[in-house]
C-alpha cells in the first residue's frame, strides 16, 4: 500500500537542525525578497523602516506584556496587522497561520510591497509565521522552510510552535493528495 502523505520529523530533529544553523543574529534579516523578519528593535525604527521600504508590518507580539511598541503611528503608508501571541509552547499559534500568511502574501503582491515580520526578539512567534507562509504559499516543506530560514536567520520557533507547524505540513499534504485524487 502506498503511503499518501510524508510526515514531518519529530521535534527532536527539527530541533537538531535549528541547533545546527546558528549565526549571527541582527535586527533584522532579508528572508525572501521583500520580506524581512526582525526584533522590535527595527520595528521601532522608524526612520530604518522607511529608508527599507517597509509598506507592512505583521507583528506577532502584539499587546503582548514585552512589546511596547503598539502605539506608534507607522503612519498612512504602511498596513499594520497585529497578533497577540504569546510565546509559550501552550499557546496554539496555529489559529493565526492562514491569516498571517495571507497578510504577507498580500503585502509581496502589493506594488513596490515589503513587509516586516517581528516579534520581540524575530525568533520565535515571527520566525514561526514565517515558516507558515513559505509552507502554505510557497510550497516549502517545513524541514525545507527551516533550512531556508536559518541560511538567512538565527531562529528559533518553541517546541509547542514546531509541533503546530508539523500539523500544519501534514494538512497541507492531506490536502494536495485529496485534491490529487479527485
Amino acid at each position: 500500500m502506498r503511503k499518501l502523505r510524508r510526515d514531518p520529523p519529530p521535534v527532536q530533529e527539527l530541533e537538531a537542525l535549528l541547533e545546527s544553523h546558528k549565526g549571527g543574529t541582527h535586527h533584522v534579516d532579508e528572508v525572501i525578497p521583500n520580506l524581512y523578519l526582525g526584533d522590535i528593535v527595527i520595528a521601532k525604527d522608524k526612520k530604518k523602516l522607511k529608508k527599507m521600504g517597509i509598506t507592512h508590518i505583521l507583528n506577532a507580539a502584539h499587546a503582548s506584556w514585552e512589546c511596547t511598541e503598539d502605539g506608534i503611528d507607522y503612519g498612512p503608508d504602511v498596513q499594520y496587522y497585529g497578533i497577540t501571541a504569546e510565546d509559550c509552547p501552550e499557546f496554539n499559534m496555529s489559529v493565526y497561520f492562514r491569516q498571517g500568511a495571507k497578510f504577507i502574501h498580500k503585502a509581496l503582491n502589493t506594488p513596490n510591497g515589503k513587509i516586516l515580520v517581528h516579534c520581540v526578539l524575530g525568533k520565535s512567534r515571527s520566525a514561526t509565521l514565517v515558516l507558515a507562509y513559505l509552507m502554505i504559499y510557497q510550497g516549502f516543506s517545513l524541514v525545507d522552510a527551516i533550512r531556508y530560514v536559518t541560511e538567512r536567520r538565527c531562529i528559533s520557533p518553541n517546541r509547542g510552535f514546531l509541533q503546530q507547524l508539523q500539523q500544519l505540513e501534514m494538512d497541507l499534504h492531506f490536502t494536495f493528495w485529496r485534491c490529487a485524487m479527485l
